[in-house]
């Protein structure tokens, strides 16, 4: 190498710092490309796309070919860069060490650092003409790269990691759930929103999104006629349970639309109500919300009630409150959380602790009480009094109604 001109070797060590560049430039961006944008060009037939693909479904591969190549022109660059300073200063150790000295400077600068930034910055530019290269190059150096990668699988495996059983590309839901929440600028909040509410109902049990049983409006058979009429002709709803003293001997559904026509009818007695009513449908309390939706499609049906392990009725469910849990619900946060102006909420105790997470963007446990009413008492182990004040799982509140049976009205209060 000695009787090589100068120039010819100042030549070749710039082309090995270019090249040094490219391996470590193109190994950065071909690893943190995008997967999804990457299979979206794939189905696009973006052709470096396709080969970029391909190539990083054998990463192990890939990345043992690129080292292969960054080492050789690395050290090749070293010997080039030690026969200079010996052709211009002899044998001097000290201008030897200088000489490393500025090398690994100027790789560091041009052939790690800049092109890695590139990389990260722009990696589809290098990634794809970058996959055009490396596919022959793979082909040409493989049993090498075979070798090198069987060495590596054995050593992994030796400290229990097998390569083979990696999954690779996977999404976990919660990461799927924040990808979501990060593209505020691709889509409305309320599509955000729906989104968030479809990954929640493999979680959700009707349970969770029921009418618990003391807020059933239902008709009474046993209560007098002139009182059912009344209660058909002011219900806020399409549809009212029909029962004989307990909800739990519930008979049916009653849909308003049908008995209207016949309520002013001199004739109308309780028989015409029965003669109206639909089979009532029984749903476990701990059915998932999406087996649910299904049911009520299969079935072609849109209400039913919630029945515990006994078969006890705790509560109701519609094909609205199932679809409200995907589009949220139909009432704003503003009134499901009043803000006040020194910056508290007022908030029903009766709201499910599902939505009060929605709205207030918070993380109460929802394994356990289903309301916030529900979670305030678990929590305190009693029912408090008005003007108590907690902290509720690092909240702070206070209870302004109660009654006997239940926490009426909270305030949360600013956190500091």
């Amino acid at each position: 190498m000695n009787d090589i001109p100068l120039s010819v070797l100042l030549g070749t060590l710039v082309l090995m710092l270019v090249l040094s560049a490219f391996f470590s430039g193109s190994e950065a961006s071909l690893m943190i490309l995008n997967r999804y944008r990457l299979r979206h060009l794939v189905k696009l037939k973006h052709s470096g796309a396709i080969k970029a693909y391909r190539l990083l479904q054998r990463p192990d591969r890939l990345v043992g070919l690129i080292s292969l190549g960054n080492k050789f022109v690395n050290n090749l660059a070293a010997s080039i860069a030690t026969v200079i300073a010996i052709k211009l200063y002899s044998d001097d150790e000290v201008i030897l060490a200088i000489a490393m000295g500025i090398l690994t400077i100027v790789m560091l600068i041009c052939s790690e650092v800049t092109p890695k930034t590139l990389a990260a910055v722009k990696p589809e530019l290098l990634a794809f003409p970058a996959a055009w290269i490396y596919t022959p190059l793979l082909k040409i150096f493989y049993p090498v790269v075979w070798l090198v990668n069987l060495i590596v699988e054995l050593l992994l495996r030796l400290v229990g990691i097998d390569i083979n059983k990696i999954s690779r590309d996977s999404l976990h839901k919660d990461e799927l759930k924040s990808i979501i929440t990060e593209a505020e600028s691709l889509m409305p909040l309320r599509y955000q929103k729906m989104l968030l509410g479809i990954l929640d109902l493999e979680s959700a049990t009707v349970e969770d999104i029921m009418t618990p049983r003391n807020e059933i409006v239902g008709i009474d058979l046993e209560a007098s006629i002139e009182d059912i009429i009344k209660l058909i002709k002011t219900s806020p709803h399409t549809r009212l349970a029909v029962y004989k003293k307990s909800i739990d001997r519930v008979v049916g559904f009653l849909h308003l639309r049908k008995v209207l026509v016949l309520i002013n009818k001199d004739n109308f007695d309780k028989q015409s109500i029965i003669n109206l009513i639909s089979k009532p449908a029984f749903i476990p309390e701990q059915t998932p919300v999406h087996t649910q939706m299904l049911r009520f499609k299969n079935e072609k049906i849109s209400i039913g009630l919630v029945v515990d392990e006994y078969g006890d009725v705790q509560g109701l469910v519609t094909l609205d409150d199932l679809l409200q849990e995907i589009v949220g619900e139909l009432i704003t946060d503003d009134e499901l959380a009043k803000k006040q102006s020194d910056g508290s909420h007022l908030i029903d105790a009766s709201i499910s602790v599902r939505e009060l997470n929605r709205v207030m963007n918070w993380s109460l446990p929802t394994e356990g009480p289903k309301t916030l009413n529900g979670l305030i008492v678990d929590f305190m182990e009693t029912i408090p009094k008005s003007g108590i004040s907690i902290k509720l799982h690092g909240h702070p509140l206070e209870i302004i109604k109660r009654d006997e049976n239940a926490v009426k009205l909270v305030k949360f209060l600013p956190e500091k």
